[in-house]
């Protein structure tokens, strides 16, 4: 049996999933330095928090508003075309927002107008990428993609900050947004080297309000699906806007500014580890693995409620970051396998819009609750309930059972049966 570098050499390469490996570490790379770039740049250019509440918030409502058109589009045409076409229109409106801020042209709207085109995008390549992977590999090596993938995923979100802080306090927020937009264009390049065999003959026959109905359908009927996305909205209902508003504040009255960078760090490196493990090894129920470390995801909002200092909020954070990198691979890895090929994306985007939704709520409330109850109370809440959340899918047997590489319990065929891929 060859060994598990043999077989990682193996999977790039092969040239298809190097070439989409290639696009998305440089795509990735150039898209988690631009958020960095982009705050500092309307701040500086500004000198508004409002301005900056604007940009954010114009990419956020075309997301949630377009990510079911985008999966029906997926679903209905080759995601190698829309991956491609998304990437360019995103390169074309990031290059015109390097090139405002480059010029000393700053304006709030075109800014704005540019973020809301590039949430607009991103609504059409969120599930298509999750789709187009079956299409490069063969089922039984999803489980070495995903997790090279979400290796590679774990490394920028590391790398892609602190290059970015550098090239902003060297250069500007201009640069950094230009190489953002270059990372796109090469992504492209990457996408117009693969070849792939596109068949989608469910989705092309119907229209698009009867492909997303079908869409709306499938999702309900996979018991396992839905489970699981419920409790990822109530999750992102109580995580993201208590760590992302109250955990800087919270850090800051506890340990000092300094601490929370150190804090954000550890998830990442803990994030990067287990992506690296989950290569490594064989889990005959993968879904029910995620679920159960889905919990420890809880442990830094009860560090930050409890008020520990930094030294144990960072250790949270880490072992935090550890279980969420095996629930992205686990959660991934169980769609790709069990949804069927041709309702893939539909049945995502449905999957992330119920997750999103609830992120600018969870946002807006945290704000409120703190001021009335203490920041402090709303942390150790947001835990409890994050844990509750976590673990609750594991009472349904559609959850616990599933397992790797079979038909799923309510009956899906596995995706590699059905075309000769997808995403």
């Amino acid at each position: 049996m060859p060994s598990l570098s043999l077989q990682r050499f193996a999977l790039l390469g092969l040239p298809n999933f190097r070439w989409f490996f290639t696009g998305q570490l440089v795509s990735l790379l150039g898209s988690s330095m631009a958020p960095v770039a982009l705050a500092f740049a309307v701040l500086n250019a500004s000198g508004s928090t409002g301005d900056l509440g604007i940009v954010v918030t114009a990419r956020m409502v075309p997301l949630l508003g377009f990510l079911l058109l985008g999966g029906a589009v997926a679903d209905r045409f080759p995601r190698r075309t829309v991956l491609l076409l998304a990437n360019l229109g995103s390169g074309v409106t990031q290059g015109g927002v390097a090139a405002l801020l480059l010029t000393g042209s700053y304006s709030l709207g075109p800014i704005a107008a540019l973020s809301l085109l590039n949430g607009v995008l991103d609504a059409f390549t969120t599930p298509a990428l999750r789709g187009v992977l079956p299409q490069l590999v063969d089922r039984d090596r999803l489980r070495q993609a995903n997790p090279l993938l979400g290796s590679m995923r774990n490394a920028t979100k590391i790398l892609g900050p602190s290059l970015s802080g550098v090239l902003v306090v060297a250069f500007g927020g201009g640069p950094a947004i230009a190489f953002d937009a270059l990372t796109f264009l090469l992504a492209a390049l990457c996408l117009a080297r693969l070849s792939l065999t596109d068949r989608m003959p469910a989705a092309r026959g119907t229209g698009m309000l009867t492909s997303l109905r079908e869409g709306w359908t499938e999702f309900r009927r996979i018991r396992w699906v839905w489970t699981v996305a419920l409790s990822f909205c109530v999750i992102n209902l109580v995580q993201v806007g208590t760590w992302q508003i109250l955990g800087p504040s919270l850090t800051k009255q506890v340990s000092g500014e300094a601490a929370w960078g150190f804090v954000l760090s550890a998830r990442g490196v803990g994030l990067l580890l287990t992506s690296a493990l989950m290569y490594r090894v064989t889990v005959r129920h993968l879904l029910r693995l995620g679920q159960s470390v889905t919990a420890l995801g809880a442990l830094p909002l009860l560090a930050l409620g409890a008020g520990l200092h930094a030294p144990w909020l960072i250790a949270a954070a880490f072992v935090a970051g550890l279980g969420s990198s095996v629930v992205g691979i686990g959660w991934d890895t169980s769609l790709q396998e069990h949804v069927p090929a041709e309702v893939l994306s539909r049945v995502s985007s449905f999957d992330d819009l119920l997750s999103y939704l609830a992120i600018p709520i969870g946002q807006l409330s945290v704000g409120p609750l703190a001021h009335a109850f203490g920041g402090f109370r709303v942390a150790t809440a947001a835990g409890v309930v994050y844990a509750v959340a976590a673990v609750a899918p594991l009472a349904s047997a559609a959850v616990r059972r599933l397992p790797h590489g079979d038909p799923e319990p309510d009956g899906a065929t596995p995706a590699a049966s059905v075309t000769t891929g997808a995403r």
